[in-house]
């Protein structure tokens, strides 16, 4: 069976204002992220900070669980999104930034003599990495298989001859 391609946008990188009010920064906004990250770090799942919503995001899915692996070839990223296809799914560069966003819905609907049930859930998540030095990134590739995208960062030339193992010696 063949494993669906998923576009890979490349667009130009856009200017990210400083979150400011009144032309000063704001500072709740950034101690607001900080919070919600400590919060995450230690209690994941847990509700963001003061019971809001988390800054910049939609209704959110989980954010899908990632493998990053290197090989003397590449970088790839797996991200686990259950329930997904890929015209669900837009992976983006821009800049140095590889970003994947998804959009989930599920819509159920059933009738019987008596009973009429309905249920919608929708749901999306965003997602960003910044990419390493070395990356080809006219050649970044991604194939989504079995509820599983597999973004491919193929290295360039100069990155692949670039490493080199460094002997530990004893110290005398």
């Amino acid at each position: 069976m063949a494993t669906p391609q998923v576009q890979v946008k490349q667009t130009a990188p856009t200017p990210v204002p400083a979150p400011s009010v009144g032309g000063a920064p704001d500072m709740f906004r950034a101690f607001r992220g900080e919070m919600d990250r400590l919060f995450d770090r230690f209690f994941p799942g847990f509700p963001s900070f003061l019971g809001l919503p988390r800054t910049g995001e939609k209704i959110s899915l989980t954010t899908p669980a990632v493998e990053v692996t290197e090989s003397e070839a590449d970088y790839r990223i797996a991200a686990e999104l259950p329930g997904m296809k890929e015209t669900d799914i837009e992976v983006g560069v821009s800049g140095d930034t590889l970003t994947l966003k998804g959009e989930k819905r599920q819509e159920t609907e059933r009738k019987d003599a008596n009973t009429y049930f309905s249920e919608r859930s929708y749901g999306a998540f965003e997602r960003s990495f910044l990419l390493p030095d070395g990356v080809d990134r006219e050649k970044i590739a991604a194939t989504f298989d079995k509820g599983v995208l597999t973004v491919t960062l193929p290295k360039t030339e100069a990155a692949k001859q670039e490493s080199r193992k460094i002997e530990v010696k004893t110290a005398t």
